[in-house]
């Protein structure tokens, strides 16, 4: 028997801690900005996905104003990089609520490496780098969801699959081994995969 909640008469937050623990796993975007004085920051954020295909298109939310928030407002760009098992630690780190004008890069013991098309650096130790500039900003309640258009993904080599099919580049899911939030303070680890082709109707 499912129990239900009304979550009008749930506590303050309470419908945050359901959602959270209910949408899992959720991909963490680990996001990299740089104010228009040229001050970096690097904070996670686990509301991502991918919003369109064609043009590609990512999303994160940002719960309330925060510095990611306002960097992208002032410049217009980021970065998006995968946070995998080695860098869940690192990417914890930079969760905390430091003052303006610490370097989460330098706290976190990650490295800044230079984008390609935008200001804010990637993190070296990351697999994966999404370079986007800032398509929309959408206000829901207290959040603010960030659409940005992808100009750049860049990938390791070596958890690129050497035989890619029909010459579109693929990063192998069992080699990036990529975390993702669960509930509270939970964090998981890359689970089983298995492969599932699409039923066609009529086949």
């Amino acid at each position: 028997m499912k129990q239900s909640f009304d979550v009008s008469e749930l506590p303050p937050d309470g419908g945050y801690a359901l959602l959270t623990a209910s949408v899992v796993p959720r991909p963490i975007a680990w996001v990299s900005t740089m104010s228009a004085s040229g001050v970096a920051n690097l904070a996670p954020h686990s509301f991502f996905t991918v919003a369109s295909a064609q043009p590609p298109v990512v999303q994160f939310t940002s719960v309330t104003e925060k510095d990611t928030l306002a960097n992208i407002r002032q410049t217009g760009e980021f970065v998006i990089c995968l946070v995998t098992e080695e860098l869940a630690h690192a990417a914890n780190v930079t969760a905390t609520n430091f003052p303006p004008g610490y370097d989460e890069f330098t706290e976190a013991g990650v490295t800044p490496e230079p984008a390609r098309f935008v200001r804010p650096s990637r993190v070296a130790e990351s697999p994966i780098a999404i370079e986007c500039r800032l398509e929309r900003i959408i206000e829901v309640g207290n959040s603010f969801l960030v659409l940005g258009s992808v100009v750049c993904v860049a990938i390791e080599e070596a958890v690129l699959d050497p035989e890619p099919r029909n010459g579109k580049p693929h990063p192998r899911y069992e080699l990036l081994r990529p975390v993702s939030r669960l509930g509270r303070i939970q964090w998981g680890l890359p689970g089983e995969a298995f492969d599932l082709v699409r039923p066609r109707f009529g086949e």
